[in-house]
């Protein structure tokens, strides 16, 4: 090796995701003197080969400082406690905030109740997670959504724009055709309610890795970050930046690797309906769109210090949604509540009156848009609970609930509803909305309790 060709290994910080190092790997291994580079995302690291006669150091410092990117000493920590403490006080604060308040219930408009089809959430996700996309992996987005030179004809407005809507574009259809095929793949293996449960479990993991890498707290976790093996996302990558239409673009992205939209896939997957699936996507998508339109002129009003602000207030709201997920999962699992797991119930209910009427406990309950009501019953004797849904009661989360302990599958209409079982054991048993969202207690004593 010539004496003047050096490899050094830099420490660096705030990265990410993996999009992340492949911005830094592709800008420095097309800077002049620079012969050799690999960047590591999971070990935050850059191994460069560069010649001295042509690059110094300092230079290379200052390639990647200006792609947004910190070069760190080896004594200075990659995080601060204090920050990641405070962080973490915030994410508990807003998510136990929007549990007790059942704000996500909000989400779930009463006219798709019919469709069932109550995905509101899905949307809020895309909005929130779209600033990842903005701040830090907008590298081939930002090509697509800026007109380039000589693309825009004069005296058309639409033609600046152009770009930009067929790049969305693209990326709605895609998503939306991933949902399909997603959610066909679900219907096609049948998942039981626990089953599905399982997956919003490993959905919510996937955001809350994915909101905590963003804010780049825990390191560690960075190994654990879902993403698509390196030869296909290699492949999807080299055909986006050989691709001269926005439209294919948009449509490659759909495929590539992000921690949010594989919880949504994964979620889709959970619906068990390829017409589910294809929505889920799609208001995810739709969410995505506003703040990637305006990339190209968020690009050049929002300084960097503004758009990493930006994006830890993004972050966060990925974490709270994140396990938001897992708790709506951990309830259609079956689970017992834990602390701060739990989310919207109600135990108004729980105080009505038991009349046993020809051997069989008959309980009168009324059905609110945003709580279910708990019970108490004695085991060994049949239950006919007879429940009221007025008119506005029923919105698209509440509108079915699952009673895993008994098996029981009820769709609610408007005025009487009546669910039959017979519980055999004692115990307190939780039942919930099909999205896990909306929580009641079916409390059973024994039988000979007073």
């Amino acid at each position: 090796m010539d004496a003047n060709v050096k490899t050094k290994k830099l420490r660096i910080g705030g990265m990410t995701c993996v999009n992340c190092q492949n911005t830094i790997q592709k800008k420095l291994r097309n800077t002049a003197g620079i012969k050799k580079a690999e960047v590591s995302y999971n070990g935050g690291t850059a191994v460069i080969t560069y010649d001295t006669d042509i690059i110094s150091l300092g230079d290379i410092t200052a390639v990647i400082k200006r792609l947004g990117y910190d070069v760190l000493n080896r004594t200075q920590p990659t995080t601060n406690s204090r920050r990641t403490m405070g962080l973490l006080i915030i994410i508990l604060s807003v998510y136990i905030l929007i549990q007790q308040f059942g704000i996500l219930n909000l989400l779930v408009p009463s006219q798709l109740a019919e469709t069932n089809m109550g995905y509101g959430m899905m949307f809020v996700i895309g909005l929130i997670t779209s600033v990842h996309c903005v701040a830090m992996c907008g590298g081939i987005n930002l090509s697509q959504c800026i007109p380039q030179n000589g693309t825009i004809k004069e005296g058309s407005r639409f033609s600046s724009l152009r770009p930009a809507f067929l790049y969305n574009l693209g990326r709605v259809i895609s998503y939306t055709i991933v949902g399909f095929i997603v959610g066909a793949l679900g219907s096609a293996i049948t998942f039981s309610n626990t089953a599905q449960g399982g997956l919003k479990l490993v959905a919510g993991v996937f955001m809350v890795i994915m909101g905590i890498n963003m804010l780049g707290i825990f390191p560690w976790l960075r190994r654990l970050n879902p993403r698509m093996p390196k030869i296909f996302a290699n492949k999807i990558n080299a055909e986006k930046v050989k691709s001269r239409s926005s439209f294919i673009v948009g449509m490659l992205n759909g495929l590539m690797p992000c921690g949010p939209l594989q919880a949504m896939q994964i979620y889709a997957l959970s619906t068990g309906s390829p017409i589910a699936g294809a929505l889920s996507m799609f208001l995810f998508s739709l969410g995505t769109v506003p703040l990637m339109f305006g990339l190209g002129v968020l690009s050049t009003v929002l300084s960097k210090k503004f758009t990493k602000k930006v994006m830890t207030v993004g972050a966060v709201f990925v974490v709270v949604l994140g396990l938001s997920m897992f708790s709506q999962g951990w309830s259609l699992a079956g689970f017992i509540d834990l602390p701060f797991i739990s989310g919207t119930s109600n135990n108004e209910g729980s105080e009505s009156s038991v009349i046993v009427k020809d051997g069989v406990q008959v309980i009168n309950s009324t059905l609110s848009p945003g709580s279910y009501p708990s019970i108490t019953v004695q085991a060994g004797m049949p239950v006919k609970w007879v429940i009221d849904a007025p008119k506005g009661s029923i919105n698209g989360c509440n509108y079915k609930l699952y009673i895993n302990e008994y098996g029981i599958e009820h769709q609610f209409k408007s005025g009487e509803n009546i669910i039959e079982f017979t519980p055999t054991k004692s115990g307190t048993f939780n039942y919930s909305c099909w999205m896990g969202m909306i929580r009641g207690t079916i409390a059973v004593t024994e039988a000979n309790a007073k």
